[in-house]
């Protein structure tokens, strides 16, 4: 965000864009189809520009560049244009507590933002397919790209994740799963690796494990399935398992946020949901449920 200059200085002269060769603020919310507020929130996630005198000057193609940064027939204003408000935005993810209490307050008026249920695996698939707008990424390391495309990601929360067993009863530790019914994940799920980590550090026989194990669609099949008593211990996030009443024994902490093209930044459906995403309903509301660390809530970054 610009700095507000006080009444008493300059303000600074104009320069014409053809005189210098450089965009102004202005030209480039033209340029990139977005209001001239949102330049400088692009600004703070990266975008190149130029201080002159007190303005911010851009260079055309490495905003461009910058924005779609895949081929020379894609650095073209269209191809960073949003799809039309039309066409909708959807988002992947495997129904997480802090994405349903995200989309419930996101959806209370339009833009309104949809859902479909994935794995990350598939979630990502889905986005390099152009299928989704957003997909719910964690566990693994974060894609910078996809299919040749330059991803973002808006941070959401870092989340406790490990085994879940009936309130009273003891968790189980990992040497045990072998004995029990065992509610896992298919490996198309990013919090599998947790367990994998924890196998190889003592030294567990992981295939043994695993050998009886049921792999389940969804972290809301897991604890219910505990719940009910079908499975005598799964891999959940606390905040599932906070959310039905389940005991918890925890396995790794975790980074969990949504990966977008870069060039999808402007779309409005994007920008209100960054911005519910660090408002003070939705941190209120996470703050009331265990497993979550919300610091940096609805901030862009991108991964290396």
């Amino acid at each position: 965000m610009a700095r507000r200059r006080s009444s008493s200085s300059p303000a600074p002269i104009e320069r014409p864009s053809a005189a210098t060769g450089l965009l102004t603020t202005v030209e480039v919310a033209r340029l990139l189809n977005v209001h001239p507020k949102h330049v400088y929130r692009l600004l703070r996630r990266g975008l190149p520009a130029h201080r002159v005198g007190g303005d911010w000057r851009f260079e055309r193609d490495a905003v461009l560049q910058w924005a779609a940064p895949t081929s020379a027939a894609e650095t073209t204003s269209a191809a960073i244009a949003p799809r039309p408000a039309s066409s909708g935005a959807l988002l992947a993810a495997n129904g997480d507590v802090l994405v349903e209490t995200l989309l419930d307050l996101v959806n209370e008026r339009p833009p309104l933002v949809g859902f479909v249920r994935a794995d990350r695996d598939r979630a990502l698939a889905l986005l390099a397919a152009g299928e989704v707008t957003l997909a719910g990424s964690h566990g693994r390391a974060f894609p910078p790209s996809a299919s040749g495309v330059r991803l973002a990601r808006i941070h959401l929360a870092d989340r406790e994740v490990g085994l879940v067993a009936p309130r009273g009863k003891a968790v189980p530790t990992p040497a045990r799963l072998s004995r029990l019914r065992f509610a896992y994940r298919p490996q198309s799920a990013g919090v599998v690796v947790h367990l994998e980590r924890v196998a190889r550090e003592e030294k567990l026989d992981l295939d043994a494990l695993l050998a009886g194990a049921v792999r389940l669609p969804s972290h809301r099949d897991v604890v219910f399935g505990v719940l009910r008593g079908e499975f005598d211990v799964g891999i959940a996030t606390r905040a599932w398992a906070e959310t039905v009443g389940l005991a918890f024994r925890p396995l790794a902490v975790e980074s969990y946020g949504l990966l977008l093209r870069a060039t999808d930044l402007p779309r409005p459906e994007v920008v209100k949901l960054c911005e519910v995403a660090q408002g003070a309903g939705f941190l209120g509301r996470i703050a009331a449920i265990p497993g979550y660390s919300t610091a940096g809530c609805g901030a862009m970054r991108y991964d290396a």
